[in-house]
């Protein structure tokens, strides 16, 4: 299994650990409750050091973007960030990414540790433009510190004022004494804070630092169980159960991230339009249980009857209020807000409310 720059005190802090995406990832390290609140209510540290980051540089760079990704980067300003997906010439979804604009000619491209060879065949493959492209996968370490102390507590390491940097912004700055830093503000809980990107030979120094001021605020390690979580409780997509290269961006409700505009061109904008125009068969819903059960990834979702009307992508039990909450594609008109859907757990059929 490869390694993060933070393993090893993974390992030292007692973290259950195991293989995702060909890392060893630390799961959780006291539990996902704990991990959970802490997140919600204060402040902690994910090490995201297995995401993979491309830049793309050159006179078309935009060029490129424009016609691999939905979303409309004509309209990404120079220090902002923009969340988006590539489709993939058959209607579905190689990866969701999050573009980072430096100048109309150079771009910092994050996407899922999973798809990293993927994306980057997929990219090269589509690069008919004048784009240099570089895989720095390796080369750039990441820490997500997340909650809402974050901003607080990560001001103690910078003279950057975090709080200038709008949602979906981000700046290059000195950080814990290392320079140059990527301080994005950007997450992946709901709960606010920011991304931190860096050369993965400091990236000790940094953990070091953090956990230093983080004493007084009560930071702690948390692990992508809580990560998981986190997101399903914001409604996040996850690549992989949410979305993949089966689901079209219009079917998982990311129509807000697929634009059809003028003088963009872009792969499957066609087949995505008139799936817009003319509607689709299924939808992507956020529910929740109205009794007490935990809906599981492929779960059969019903109808009163019980007829199935679709499946279960991403289910948890709430650690908060101990309710399960989940995601699943459901047949259109089962997809309203307050639609009751029925959730086959067990046999028994569980009522669940459709929530926007």
């Amino acid at each position: 299994m490869k390694t993060t720059p933070f393993t090893d005190l993974h390992i030292a802090l007692g973290a259950k650990m195991h293989e995702f995406a060909g890392y060893n990832m630390p799961i959780e390290y006291t539990s996902i409750t704990e991990e959970h609140k802490c997140v919600r209510n204060g402040v902690g540290v994910f090490d995201v050091s297995h995401m993979g980051e491309f830049w793309a540089k050159g006179p078309e760079a935009l060029q490129l973007l424009q016609y691999i990704t939905t979303n409309d980067v004509s309209k990404l300003e120079a220090g902002k960030a923009q969340y988006t997906c590539m489709p993939n010439g058959k209607g579905g979804i190689v990866d969701d990414l999050i573009i980072y604009k430096y100048s109309t000619t150079k771009y910092l491209l994050v996407v899922n540790a999973a798809n990293i060879d993927k994306d980057w065949a997929w990219i090269n493959q589509n690069n008919h433009f004048d784009v240099q492209l570089t895989n720095v996968s390796d080369r750039m370490a990441q820490l997500a510190v997340q909650g809402p102390k974050a901003t607080e507590m990560l001001q103690k390491l910078t003279d950057l004022d975090l709080k200038s940097i709008p949602y979906y912004a981000f700046r290059e700055w000195s950080f814990a004494g290392v320079q140059p830093v990527i301080i994005s503000n950007t997450g992946y809980t709901g709960a606010g804070g920011f991304e931190l990107y860096f050369p993965p030979e400091k990236g000790v120094q940094i953990w070091n630092a953090l956990f230093e001021v983080g004493k007084e605020y009560g930071l702690q390690p948390i692990g992508l169980g809580a990560r998981d979580s986190l997101r399903l409780e914001k409604g996040f997509c996850l690549y992989g159960n949410d979305i993949d290269d089966t689901t079209s961006p219009i079917e998982a409700g990311l129509g807000w991230i697929t634009k059809f505009v003028d003088g963009k061109d872009f792969i499957d904008k066609d087949l995505l339009l008139k799936q817009k125009q003319e509607g689709v068969s299924r939808k992507l819903v956020r529910f929740e249980l109205q009794e007490r059960g935990i809906p599981r990834h492929g779960y059969e979702i019903c109808d009163a009857q019980g007829n199935q009307i679709g499946h279960v992508t991403s289910g948890i039990m709430l650690p908060t209020t101990k309710v399960g909450i989940g995601m699943g594609y459901v047949k259109t008109e089962f997809s309203k807000p307050d639609c009751i859907i029925y959730i086959k757990i067990r046999e028994k059929l569980l009522p669940a409310r459709v929530h926007k």
